[in-house]
């Protein structure tokens, strides 16, 4: 009777063993379909989520930029043309020039 306790001692070491293997097998599977995966996306030229995140926030800050801007230079072409008139209006001849005193 004594044999049997240590008989499932052993067991009981064999299969922590064959867990700890299977484990160990278990995360070397992952990191090699990990590496291939990897490798594929590679070869697909395909990105990952965070790149094409970034990429898109990037092209919105660029949108909104030149909104800004084209904003901007329509704002500027609108005083120039208003400048423009009043300086054709000043230089043509019998146009009536209103002297800083009338003003």
């Amino acid at each position: 009777m004594s044999d049997r306790p240590r008989f499932f001692d052993d067991l009981a070491g064999v299969a922590g063993g064959a867990f700890s293997a299977l484990a160990g097998l278990r995360d070397e599977t992952e990191a090699m379909l990990r590496a291939r995966m990897d490798d594929l996306i590679q070869r697909l030229d395909l990105v990952r989520r965070e790149e094409m995140e970034a990429v898109q926030e990037m092209a919105a800050n660029a949108r909104s930029g030149q909104e800004t801007a084209e904003a901007k230079v329509s704002e500027l072409e609108a005083r120039i043309a208003a400048l423009e008139t009043r300086v054709a209006a000043i230089e043509s001849p019998g146009a009536d020039v209103i002297s800083p005193e009338g003003l």
